[in-house]
């Protein structure tokens, strides 16, 4: 629904939010279940009060859970402890990559965010975890997306946790092993025979029925506060590097706000003093199947063209990204790049990121491991500055992705004469 539903005020500490913000105009409203500018339909995020983001002190987030919500100050929602569901999700490993640095040819370090640790194996845990914080703050009593299968898993286990009723809309060909992990958990899954933009315009006209009105779609009615869990990804990385920013960063591009959070997470870091002001680069990363945002880029221009997607990156095929001009300037106001790749050299980043890092990605990893290879070989990505690359899933969710490259080595019997007639000994 559009009615704007007053948020109380957690009893435990005040929300830094002061409201929701137009995008596109300006213009600003209160803190509420909306998605949506009235003046010019643009789409709304949350505005802070700059005072009280300068309160956050770094002692103050180290003394904070090991989850997310050490940065509760940072976060329009869960300042009173009660009423945040925490799962744990966040403080996932920074891991130096050094050997596939070495493989691309850097002289600088390279560093794996690898999000596959959050409770549900993607990043989407962070974007859940605050999103249905906020819609038990905000009153609702069911939760539900629109997804391409991580979102629809994280929701539907959140949902478990919590006691809340859950449904979950999805595309009809997703991947089987996303489509186990949602319905274990027990809630409503509505498989939809469509692209997952047809899934998510039946969720928005859902969200304004009166049969809804009760139900929070996170990344519809309560989008601007889901939107923001994915900041975290930038304070964590910013916190594990010791309080400072990397010097380039990439990220899968699907919707986009992931890279646009991302960023404006280090400025407001930046802004408030908790890191040094530097610059940085960001670069987005998207499949060849499905990369309006990347080809908007290299054709210079900030209108991105709706496609119909193809491919084996699932989690990243959302043909109109609705964050896809807000990603394009992120990336160009830092200097940074886009690229997008084939479903051959996604299979290749994901074994390229396995054999150098011990780190199995889903297909939208291997998206980024591809691009990060591809912008160092075309000379867009510069060598010689520290990189951060996000690992936003993990593989066994796409094990198909990859099945038919690998197995085993050899195949012998329990015997000395068949490790010989192998070339093993």
């Amino acid at each position: 629904m559009t009615a704007v539903i007053d948020r109380p005020a957690g009893t435990s500490g005040e929300t830094p939010a002061s409201g929701l913000v137009c995008r596109n105009c300006g213009a600003t409203y209160p803190l509420g279940a909306q998605h949506a500018c009235f003046e010019c339909f643009g789409p709304l995020e949350i505005g802070y009060d700059a005072e009280r983001l300068a309160r956050v002190t770094r002692e103050q987030i180290a003394a904070g859970p090991h989850s997310i919500w050490r940065y509760a100050g940072l976060l329009p929602t869960g300042q009173n402890a009660q009423t945040r569901v925490d799962s744990g999700t966040g403080m996932t490993p920074l891991i130096r990559a050094d050997r596939l640095a070495d493989r691309l040819g850097f002289t600088a370090p390279v560093w794996v965010k690898d999000d596959s640790a959050n409770p549900t194996h993607s990043f989407k845990d962070r974007v859940v975890s605050v999103a249905i914080t906020a819609a038990r703050e905000l009153g609702f009593s069911r939760i539900a997306c629109a997804s391409t299968g991580n979102l629809a898993n994280s929701v539907a286990a959140h949902a478990a946790r919590i006691g809340m009723d859950s449904i979950v809309f999805i595309p009809t060909d997703l991947e089987k092993a996303k489509i186990t992990q949602t319905a274990v958990y027990g809630g409503t899954l509505v498989a939809v025979q469509g692209s997952y933009d047809d899934v998510n315009r039946l969720c928005s006209e859902l969200a304004e029925t009166d049969e809804f009105e009760s139900t929070a779609f996170v990344n519809v009615n309560v989008r601007p506060y889901y939107a923001e869990g994915s900041k975290t990804l930038g304070f964590e990385v910013a916190e594990q590097l010791g309080w400072r920013l990397p010097q380039q960063i990439v990220a899968p591009m699907a919707s986009g706000s992931l890279l646009t959070k991302v960023h404006k997470a280090f400025k407001e870091l930046q802004s408030i003093g908790l890191v040094e002001a530097t610059d940085y680069r960001v670069y987005g990363a998207q499949s060849s199947g499905c990369s309006p945002i990347a080809q908007a880029f290299a054709d210079g221009t900030d209108r991105v063209v709706p496609v119909k997607p193809t491919g084996i990156a699932k989690s990243l095929n959302i043909g109109n990204p609705a964050d896809g001009p807000y990603a394009l300037d992120a990336v160009r106001s830092t200097g940074g790049a886009m690229a997008h790749v084939s479903d051959d050299e996604i299979r290749d980043g994901i074994q390229l990121l396995a054999q150098t890092c011990g780190v199995f990605t889903e297909t939208a990893g291997g998206v980024t491991t591809a691009v990060l290879k591809k912008l160092v070989e075309s000379g867009q990505l510069d060598t010689t500055r520290e990189t951060v690359i996000y690992n936003t899933g993990d593989g066994l969710k796409t094990l198909d992705a990859v099945a038919e490259r690998v197995g085993p080595t050899a195949v012998i019997p329990p015997t000395l004469k068949g490790m010989r007639s192998a070339g093993l000994l």
